[in-house]
């Protein structure tokens, strides 16, 4: 049987606090840089269009749109799936620099892209590596670190995508040109060059890969029914989450732009950096949530705010006005809890094996459909009366999410739930 106990002898055996605490910079440097790749092509999008249309009509710039905006999701979606195979066969290292490297040389080849299809494909290839980032690193994590912090580490490992949010923000306020914007895909490959000396690889898997070679008949499937409840609990309720968010997020700058008859450059900025500073603080906080509300509790509260809040945003906000810097901080305060909790809990639901490959499953499913979201919220935006109506109609996934919270009472998660 795998319990705490062993994974706190494995953890104590090899790994050292000072190999600790260099993986914990690794991992929060490359989920910060994860976060600006995510967004910076939302809050540059508009010149990065404009200087790309030739002479297409504004329905065909608005579907160009749609497809930049939404492909990277897709590569979110098939990076989470690839890189935790590849975590669990080849080892959480490898696979948590090699994404690492993958997300930034693709960012910064988009910087030297002349042609709209190239955008999208490199944007798509950025999103491989950035889903398989946040997969593995959480995974890594979660496996190597002591027990009895491991909760108020992960929530602060989760605010590395708020982070980048923010300086995603930031770069947009004060770097006017998106290809020098893009160039910042350098940092990344710098960082995992560096990574392959500083940080060791998971004794925890290396004892399990031994484990397995030596009796292969301990293989228990992916999708192994033993695996399938927790699988679909985890992928609804992650998923749901990811959808409103990614949905309202990645238009949020247009969304302002629409409500404004000038250039919104610096209102694009500023509230991408409130949606950053919100997400960072709510993920910093998200440990000690838990710990003061549990898990079910944390999420329920997180899903009902995030409806609550969606409403106030698209549906009384007819022209622009500070407050709404206010509601969007807000929004992203409790996605960045719903974040840090969703990310300690689901890789410990199951046994090491599988960990890496289940955690991007339920991480990532969500992903397709939340790509199919974003793309339908530029392609639909019309139809369904402006980006105020489209993104308030997805936004009521969250009703989803909540849903599924209040029905399913049986999660388990701590000791039982990792038990193999």
């Amino acid at each position: 049987m795998e319990t705490i106990l062993i994974e706190d002898v494995v953890i104590k055996k090899t790994t050292s606090a000072t190999r600790l605490a260099m993986l914990f910079i690794i991992c929060f440097i490359g989920n910060m840089f994860a976060g600006v790749v995510s967004t910076l092509m939302s809050v540059y999008l508009p010149v990065v269009v404009k200087e790309l249309q030739g002479s297409q009509t504004a329905s065909q710039l608005d579907t160009m749109s749609a497809y930049i905006n939404s492909v990277f999701i897709f590569g979110w979606a098939a990076g989470g799936f690839l890189w935790g195979v590849i975590g669990d066969k080849a080892g959480r290292k490898i696979s948590l620099l090699l994404s690492i490297a993958c997300f930034g040389l693709f960012t910064f080849l988009i910087s030297s892209s002349s042609l709209w299809w190239q955008i999208v494909l490199f944007r798509f290839l950025s999103g491989v590596g950035t889903g398989g980032l946040l997969v593995v690193s959480f995974t890594l994590i979660s496996e190597v670190w002591p027990e009895k912090t491991r909760a108020v580490y992960t929530g602060i490992l989760s605010i590395s995508i708020p982070v980048g949010i923010f300086s995603a923000g930031a770069i947009n306020y004060i770097v006017s040109s998106w290809r020098q914007g893009f160039m910042v895909g350098i940092i990344p490959m710098v960082v995992a060059t560096v990574g392959y000396w500083m940080i060791n690889e998971s004794g925890l898997w290396l004892k399990d890969h031994e484990e397995h070679i030596n009796d292969s008949s301990r293989d228990i499937g992916l999708f192994h029914s033993s695996n399938l409840k927790t699988l679909f609990i985890g992928s609804v309720v992650f998923g749901t989450m990811l959808i409103g968010l990614w949905a309202i997020f990645l238009w949020l700058p247009t969304w302002i732009q629409s409500l404004l008859t000038t250039d919104a450059n610096k209102e694009r900025g500023i509230s991408m950096m409130f949606m950053g500073m919100g997400g960072l603080t709510g993920g910093f906080i998200s440990g000690w949530v838990v710990n003061l509300l549990g898990l079910r509790r944390s999420l329920i509260l997180s899903f009902v705010v995030c409806s609550a809040v969606s409403f106030i945003l698209f549906k009384t906000n007819a022209t622009f006005s500070g407050v709404i810097y206010i509601e969007i901080a807000v929004l992203a305060l409790f996605f960045g809890i719903s974040q840090g909790v969703l990310s300690l809990y689901i890789p410990l639901l199951f046994p090491t094996s599988i960990r890496a490959s289940a955690t991007g499953f339920c991480f990532n499913i969500g992903r397709i459909f939340t790509g199919i979201a974003v793309l339908g919220v530029g392609v639909l935006e019309t139809t369904l009366g402006g980006y105020s109506n489209a993104l308030f109609i997805f936004s009521l996934v969250f009703v989803i999410g909540l849903i599924a919270m209040l029905v399913i009472k049986d999660i388990q998660v701590g000791k039982q739930a990792i038990k193999s």
